[in-house]
């Protein structure tokens, strides 16, 4: 772990940065260990079940990509027939 922080040092990661993805990690792999239930990663990672869910909520958004101004998601040229 102490070679993966000299690394975001290093990188001059921004702390908040840093943080935010290490607990979005944190919460993947606890979820992975709980089959995805939330109720017992909440319980296992010592926060509300409702926490846990908006934040889950929060990455899943961040990962969607984002929609154009007319409304439309841009498609990846490759995916067209």
């Amino acid at each position: 772990m102490k070679s993966m922080i000299d690394e975001l040092v290093k990188s001059r990661i921004l702390l908040n940065e840093a943080v935010g993805e290490f607990e979005k990690l944190y919460i993947q792999s606890a979820l992975e260990r709980n089959s995805g239930h939330l109720s017992k990663t909440a319980d296992v990672l010592g926060i509300h079940r409702n926490t846990l869910a908006k934040r889950v909520s929060e990455y899943e958004a961040a990962a969607r990509p984002k929609p154009r101004k007319n409304g439309y998601t841009r498609r990846n040229s490759s995916s067209r027939k």
